[in-house]
């Protein structure tokens, strides 16, 4: 989860998010080449001391800024895309999970089993042990076996919600009258927080979202007890 002072992003557990820390490290590393190149010639036209008042046009300048910025959009574009259509894919998944925003607290739905549901609030201060996090942890968490392709559909019953969790790499709008669906691909047990990051009003950020990753012995378990 997010700490104090991290400036860069979670651990991945998730292949979309490991694609999107590659493709941040990708972008950073044309941006920073761009950067030391401008800031060089800033430099070395301040120190310098040529001049040429009668230069009218240089076709061969114009030529090479017009061409590399465009290969260096292509370059960019490329792997943008690639992850943009990875973000839809998704090839049979095992279990759906469908979760309702709410004013302030969030909804779950187990529909392929029996029927699942419960509400997840956020655990009160005075609530939380030792050992759990203030204004993250949840009364109810969200429960799904990792190495097994879901499916999350996120809808809302009253203003636009955005269901997240950074560490998948996940993030999808729950908008009233409109279901959205992304995929989820979990590579390791834990557990991971996110938050709705969509402001939807007073008490926006006090509906925090916590699932745990567990083998598919103790998830059918969970079911079966549920």
């Amino acid at each position: 989860m997010a700490t104090w002072m991290m400036i860069s992003f979670q651990d991945a557990v998730s292949p979309i998010m490991e694609q999107l820390i590659m493709f941040h490290d990708h972008t950073m590393m044309i941006l920073t080449m761009i950067t030391m190149s401008v800031l060089y010639m800033l430099f070395s036209l301040m120190v310098n001391k040529f001049i040429n008042r009668m230069l009218l046009e240089g076709q061969l300048i114009e030529l090479i800024w017009t061409l590399l910025p465009a290969v260096l959009l292509v370059i960019i574009a490329l792997p943008s895309l690639k992850i943009l259509y990875l973000l839809e894919e998704i090839n049979k998944p095992l279990i759906s999970l469908k979760a309702i925003g709410h004013q302030w607290y969030w909804s779950y739905e187990y529909s392929d089993f029996k029927k699942i549901e419960f509400d997840s609030y956020m655990k009160q201060t005075n609530e939380i042990s030792s050992n759990e996090f203030r204004l993250i942890e949840t009364d109810n968490r969200i429960m799904l076996p990792f190495n097994v392709q879901s499916r999350i559909l996120v809808t809302s019953l009253d203003v636009i919600h955005s269901w997240t969790i950074p560490a998948l790499g996940i993030k999808i709008d729950g908008s009233p009258g409109r279901i959205n669906q992304g995929n989820i691909m979990i590579m390791r047990p834990g557990i991971y927080y996110g938050q709705c990051s969509e402001i939807c009003g007073a008490n926006h950020s006090f509906m925090p979202i916590m699932m745990e990753s567990i083998n598919m012995k103790y998830f059918t378990n969970w079911i079966l007890e549920y």
